[in-house]
Formats: structure tokens, sequence, C-alpha cells
């Protein structure tokens, strides 16, 4: 054969992966052939792909089980890492490994982002010492992955397992994409678990993506079936830059939702009534814009992606439908990951703060709801990009310092009508000041100076009062707070600032 033919031969033998039984078999599952998701994500395929012919002399291992190269998305490039588990279940050999570790050089170099496709059982054990404990060896997959965070974009798609060791690729990238009901990351299989600590459990309930979406917070976005997962990928990268050193991409302004009620008709001025906070978001951002980062997990906090006026902003707001609105450890951890990430990629921040302040109980102590408070207000004090900061209804005690309050720096600290702040709110603030003269009244006595010290308290924390003490830079009608955010981000685009000299802070972990 001339030298054409017998790299057409090779490159089809290739192209086709495993053996037909392991694709029958994914098919079942509703799987895509990794080279089929790859079709589907980039505009017109892999454009270009490196180590094609690694372990090419090898029999049944095709690629070595991982395509790696480079394409576009939405016109602007990537590069790629998808395993093959038509392939050895996608395990990694020495150059598996070897492939991965070059594709993040390259995305290092280029300075675009990097998309990991992952389906991999995990190291092959027959390769151990090749492929794990070297210089270059799979340790060092995950030593690129924390040197390349906050450079570029890392985006994990998770179509299938992600075992032991493989399972921290998902930990290191900034956002984690599961398939429902077929992606799963776990460090110990259930049958190692029922071996070593005698625990019997399905690999659902163990690490299967409604779980990790919903209750570890490992998994970020929730995907119905892989075209799903894959769209939810291009949606996520478009309102990203291709790295820390230039801005997000702006699009053309849409105008709100199209709804019924105003802002105002919609927040109660009972400042315990809940209400909910995606209702105010759709009549805040550009139509269709708003793209939700851990719906699933916490979600007494909301956090995500959306455009005002066609620019990518990251929006942290409080959800009184859930719990009140509380932080508790999750949502603290959810914002303080969420806050990190916009400040790494420029994208402003904008803080909706409806917050009784965090939530207090034996439970919560002994959970670490300090530590993880201060992780969120330590990342928010942190971020430099452009911080606005508004008072929907109340923000109380600490909640008001966890989202962007005045001594934390905010370009601009607004405030509804009705809004309050304060170390906490009328009802516990008149009980904890006048607990034993209330309890010497009798019952007509009691309801009268109960009501009479309320009503002080609240003219005591009237938001023109804080107005004029500059604790607040701005009453603004809810309906015209779309156009005033807009306005102010608008002047905020020019914004420089180191927040410390310093080599890094010590985290609050």
């Amino acid at each position: 054969m001339t030298f054409e033919q017998t790299k057409l031969a090779k490159e089809t033998e290739i192209f086709k992966g495993g053996h037909t039984k392991y694709h029958q078999q994914n098919a079942k599952k509703g799987k895509l052939f990794a080279r089929e998701r790859l079709q589907l994500l980039l505009d017109d395929g892999l454009t270009t792909e490196d180590g094609l012919f690694a372990n090419c002399e090898a029999d049944g291992l095709p690629a070595d089980g991982v395509i790696c190269g480079m394409g576009t998305i939405d016109g602007k490039p990537v590069c790629v890492m998808a395993n093959d588990s038509t392939v050895k279940a996608g395990s990694w050999g020495a150059r598996t490994v070897e492939k991965i570790i070059r594709i993040q050089e390259t995305a290092e170099k280029l300075s675009v982002p990097l998309l990991y496709l992952v389906d991999s059982a995990g190291a092959r054990i027959t390769d151990q010492v090749e492929m794990f404990p070297g210089r270059r060896g799979a340790g060092r997959i995950f030593s690129n992955q924390v040197k390349l965070s906050g450079r570029i974009p890392q985006v994990c798609i998770l179509f299938g397992p992600s075992a032991a060791g493989g399972a921290y690729i998902p930990a290191f990238c900034d956002v984690v994409i599961m398939v429902d009901g077929n992606a799963s990351m776990y460090l110990g299989s259930p049958r190692m678990a029922q071996m070593v600590i005698g625990e019997d459990v399905t690999l659902e309930e163990m690490g299967g993506a409604s779980m990790h979406c919903s209750v570890s917070g490992c998994g970020d976005i929730l995907a119905k079936n892989e075209e799903d997962a894959i769209s939810q990928a291009r949606a996520y990268l478009s309102y990203l830059p291709p790295s820390y050193k230039e801005k997000p991409p702006s699009k053309e302004a849409r105008p709100p939702k199209d709804v019924p009620k105003t802002i105002e008709d919609l927040i109660p001025q009972n400042q315990n009534a809940p209400f909910n906070m995606y209702d105010l978001l759709e009549r805040l951002v550009d139509n269709d814009s708003f793209f939700e980062i851990k719906r699933n997990f916490a979600p007494e906090l909301i956090t995500g992606f959306a455009r005002l006026n066609g620019q990518a902003i990251g929006i942290v707001a409080n959800q009184p439908k859930a719990k009140g609105g509380v932080l508790f450890p999750d949502s603290a951890d959810k914002a303080a990951r969420f806050i990190t990430l916009c400040d790494a990629f420029q994208l402003p921040l904008l803080f909706l703060a409806d917050i009784p302040g965090f939530m207090i109980g034996t439970k919560v102590e002994r959970a670490g709801i300090i530590r993880h408070g201060a992780k969120m207000i330590a990342a928010m004090a942190e971020a430099t990009v452009p911080k606005i900061s508004v008072i929907v209804r109340k923000a109380y005690g600490a909640g008001l310092y966890a989202m962007a309050g005045p001594a934390f720096d905010p370009d601009c600290c607004l405030a509804l009508p009705q809004a309050q702040i304060a170390v906490m709110g009328p009802e516990a603030a008149v009980n904890a000041v006048y607990a034993n003269k209330i309890a010497e009244l009798g019952e007509q006595e009691r309801k009268a100076f109960i009501e009479e010290k309320r009503e002080a308290y609240k003219r005591d924390i009237d938001v023109y009062r804080l107005a004029s003490e500059l604790v607040i830079d701005g009453v603004v009608n809810g309906n015209d707070l779309r156009q005033e955010l807009g306005q102010r981000f608008a002047f905020y685009e020019s914004k420089r600032m180191v927040f410390s000299e310093r080599k890094h802070p010590v985290y609050p972990v």
C-alpha cells in the first residue's frame, strides 16, 4: 500500500473507536460516541487532532482511548479532551495521560478555553507504573488544572463515570455539567464501599448526577440528556472571555420579559412575607438571558450569569421562597465559588439582598457555618470587578456583610423604598432589648408596648435615614432599577483596582 493508503486505513480504523458491542451498549443507555459529541459541541467538528496515532501499534486501543484537539465554539477557538468509553471503558494509560497533559499545555499557551468531555473508568491498573506516579503521570493533569484555574475557562461535561482519582478532573473545573441517569463521580465505587466499609449503596446514591447537583454540590448543572449537556456548555461559554486577560463578550441588548406585574407590585411590604426572587430577575435582566449555576443546590441562594443591556454580569441573590433566604454553610460555599469565578473572568457582580442573616443553632455551628460564612465574605471582599449591592427588602446582621454591604467596597449600595438595614429585624430586636420589661406587663399593655417599640425601631432604620447617613448611595424605585443598574455598570466598566499586595491570603476553609 502507498503511504496515503496506509495512513487512511489506520485513520479509518481509529475513527471507529472500540468494538461495535461497546457502541451498542452505549446506545442503549442513550450515550453518543465521543466523536459524535465533539461534532455537536464544536461549530465544525474537530478541526485539528493531536495524538491520533497514540498506541496505534497495540490492539484495541485506538487513540489510546482519548481524543484531543482543537475546534471552535461560536467562532472562537477552544481546546478539547474527550474520553472514548468504547476503548477499555475510557480508562487511562500512559499515552492517554500524556495526551491530556499536552492539550492542557496547548490551551495554556494559546489562552483559550479547555473542555473536558469525561466518560472514564479511571486508571488502567496494568499501566500504573507508567501512568500514575511520575512527573508527567496522572497527577500532572490535576496540577495543570490548578495552574490553569482562573487563567482560562475550564468546563467539564460529564457523560458517564469519573472514577477514583479521575473524579478530580471535574472537581478542578470551573463548572461541571452532568447528564442525568448516566453521569457519576466517586472516589470509591459501591463495590469498593461494600468491601472496605461494609456499606451497601447504589451508584446513583453514592455518586450520581442528581445527588451531586442537589446534595454534595460537586455538580453545577443537571442536564436531561447528552444533547442538552452540550447545549448548556456552549451557552455557558457565551458569557465568558477566552482568558482572564479579556473582557466578557457582549451581545445586542434586549428588553426584559414582558410581564403584567411591575417590580413595585411584586415585592410585599411585609418583610417576612415570601416572594419569588426569580420573578424579580426576569423583570430586571435581558429577556431569556439568565443562566443559572447550581439551581438544585442550596436553593436559598440564587447564582447565575445574565445580561443587562447586552453586558454579561454575575448575579448573587437571596431567595425568600426557600428557607426565608437565610444563608447556610452550603449556600455560603455556593456563593464563594461563584463570586470567585466571576471575579476571575471579569464579570461584574450584582448582589440582590433580601436576607434575614446566617442560620443559627447547634446543627449549623457544628457544620462550621462561621468558617463557611467567612469563605463567602472573603471571596466577596476580594472581588475587584464592578460590584453593585441592592437591598431589595432587608439586610440583617452579617447577611448585610455577605451580600456586599457598604463596608466591602461595592461601587454603590442602592436600596428600594421599603428596604431595611439593621443588626436584626424589629420583632427580634424589641424582644432582645425589652424581654424583661415585656414579661412584667399585662397582656393588654404588653401588646401596645411591643407595637410602640417596633414602630420606633422601624423609624430608626428607615431607608431615608440610612441614605442621610450615607450608609446607602441611593434610593431607587423598583421600576427604575434596571435603568439605574445599566447606567452604573456602563460607568464602572473602566474600574481597575488591586485588592491587596501579598502572595495570597490564608483562605478561611
